[in-house]
């Protein structure tokens, strides 16, 4: 018999945390956050770089990285052209779905 332990974290949007947390919660280095916050997959609340905070959903996407890099064995280049696209995916299906929406709402509407 298997058992899988799995870690759950509740995150609220509106929230802030640290870099450290970032860290800690992704497992990802500092050196590889900061790579992603250079790169623009991640995006800090805060501008001051010795003091970075982020919304709570970073930690989600840190999370996602750090999988998908140690899954595909990425470097930091395609680890970040990955992350670009999947979060650009994720704002066409968002879109696609917004207008399905809007035409179902529509068409009841006749």
């Amino acid at each position: 018999m298997t058992v899988h332990i799995t870690e759950t974290v509740w995150l609220n949007a509106s929230d802030t945390c640290s870099l450290e947390y970032i860290v800690e919660g992704s497992g990802l280095s500092r050196q590889d956050v900061l790579e992603l916050v250079e790169a623009g997959v991640l995006k800090p609340y805060s501008r001051d770089r010795d003091n970075y905070f982020f919304h709570t959903d970073c930690v989600v996407l840190a999370r996602k990285a750090k999988r998908l890099r140690d899954d595909f064995e990425l470097d930091t280049r395609s680890l970040t052209l990955t992350m670009s696209l999947l979060r650009h995916m994720d704002a066409l299906q968002t879109e696609v779905t917004s207008l399905r929406a809007r035409l179902l709402w529509r068409e009841g509407g006749r």
